[in-house]
């Protein structure tokens, strides 16, 4: 699967938020600062995973009926590796 430019700029941007939450621990900044960062950055990652199953069933599920098959195997293996992710 291709993974387009915005998908890749969503986790450039985490990286980011992660190389400032590092910066904030190196300035001694408060816990409670560090753990707001933190949060912003996981509830980003989970988007982005989100992103990247959505885009990956959308692709597999027309590859899947242009072949005449069915598609129940990947709705249910997208919503386990959602599950997974958490």
């Amino acid at each position: 699967m291709e993974y387009d430019k915005s998908v890749k700029n969503r986790l450039k941007r985490i990286e980011g938020q992660i190389k400032g939450v590092i910066s904030m621990m190196e300035q001694g900044k408060d816990c409670r600062e560090l753990v707001i960062q933190l949060s912003a950055a996981r509830n980003a990652i989970d988007r982005t995973i989100g992103v990247i199953v959505s885009r990956n069933l959308e692709q597999c599920v027309r590859e899947s009926l242009k072949k005449g098959e069915g598609t129940e195997h990947l709705v249910r293996e997208a919503v386990e590796l959602l599950t997974k992710s958490r």
